[in-house]
């Protein structure tokens, strides 16, 4: 269980559907005042849900404005694990990344200019920090470079960052973020298929406790989570329980 922070303009905000025009910040989670603070909404994912992880997705430098460098440091200096996306796309940023305390490079597919990129990351940083992102929208890969533009599909594309390098791959669909609406697991299962030795997680959807059984049932190692926490429909009894559901092959990975 990997709680999610969304950060935009200097804030925590609520990410729904993808539509980045409209997000808010985040008022209040588990039962705690937030204010768009990230800072605030990083140690109630810690200390009121039971989290261990964190996810940082800096939305203004994935949307190729200046980073949330202070804002991400600031997070890392917790000392919890900390996954960043931060529209990485060079071993030289993945290396800066690193240094303001990141533990895990994500690098999406939103943003990859090509896996011959994401094989570079990988062996500048070492592969088992770097996680590929399978950015989708209702399901359909979301690319932004012409040399990605084949129509392959989620599972082709998973395979091939597998092949690049990449450690872990997170299927994230942006359609579903926010919304409670669940998870495409009859996809996630064939992603499972195409990467099986890779470390699986997947995000936007999970509405409460039993989707969390429904990923695990499918493959996965590990899920983002972040609306399903801050209104309390997944608490700490609920993460300290996913927790044990953990494969264990998969638990010296993680």
């Amino acid at each position: 269980m990997i709680g999610v922070i969304d950060l935009l303009a200097g804030q925590a905000v609520h990410a729904r559907a993808g539509r980045r025009e409209s997000y808010q910040p985040v008022q209040s989670a588990a039962g705690e005042a937030v204010g768009g603070a990230a800072l605030v909404l990083a140690r109630v994912y810690l200390a009121r849900a039971g989290l261990t992880e964190l996810y940082v997705a800096d939305l203004d430098a994935i949307q190729g404005g200046a980073p949330q460098d202070a804002a991400t440091a600031a997070i890392a200096a917790l000392g919890t694990p900390l996954w960043l996306d931060a529209g990485i796309s060079s071993a030289d940023r993945a290396r800066e990344a690193l240094d303001r305390g990141a533990t895990h490079l994500v690098v999406g597919l939103e943003t990859l200019t090509s896996f011959e990129s994401l094989a570079t990351i990988c062996a500048g940083v070492g592969s088992e920090r770097v996680a590929f992102s399978l950015d989708l929208r209702n399901g359909v890969p979301i690319v932004s470079s012409d040399r990605l533009r084949s129509g392959e599909s989620a599972p082709a594309l998973a395979a091939r960052a597998a092949a690049a390098g990449a450690g872990a791959v997170i299927v994230l669909d942006l359609a579903h973020v926010g919304t409670s609406t669940g998870l495409d697991v009859g996809l996630i299962a064939r992603i499972r298929d195409a990467v099986p030795d890779l470390i699986l997680l997947a995000g936007g959807g999970v509405g409460g406790p039993e989707d969390l059984a429904r990923l695990n049932a499918c493959g996965c190692d590990g899920a983002l989570i972040a609306t399903a926490i801050h209104d309390g429909r997944i608490g700490a009894v609920a993460v300290a329980a996913a927790g044990r559901m953990i494969r264990p092959d998969r638990r010296s990975q993680r």
